[in-house]
């Protein structure tokens, strides 16, 4: 496992193991990978007082709260698999590719597996 290695990505459903959102599920909408973090729908919603800017005519923000999400760290989430949550493993597979001339030539793939099970991901 490299520094910046997350094996959730965007898209997955995840469960909250600790913090103050702990037991909440949602879709994965950002993966942070330089910062070890992740951005959950509907999970760690923070709200932001912001100014009406008038920069530039028309393309100015509108002020007032706003309601968004903050990422939270890896650690504090679990993949979703089924009715419960698992780790996530990782198992290289042999494929066979195709060349765009035609000919066919052997080569390994990386694919998540789930660790209760086994199962691709």
């Amino acid at each position: 496992m490299g520094k910046n290695s997350v094996n959730i990505k965007k898209g997955d459903t995840v469960k909250v193991i600790a913090g103050k959102d702990k037991g909440a599920e949602g879709k994965v909408i950002q993966v942070l990978r330089e910062e070890q973090r992740v951005i959950v729908e509907g999970v760690n919603r923070v709200k932001r007082h912001t100014k009406v800017v008038n920069q530039g005519g028309r393309a100015g923000t509108t002020g007032g709260i706003i309601t968004t999400e903050a990422p939270i760290h890896v650690s504090n989430v679990m993949l979703v698999e089924g009715k419960g949550v698992t780790r996530i493993g990782f198992r290289r597979d042999k494929v066979t590719k195709r060349r765009p001339d035609g000919s066919t030539y052997e080569a390994e793939r990386s694919v998540r597996i789930s660790r209760k099970t086994g199962k691709e991901i």
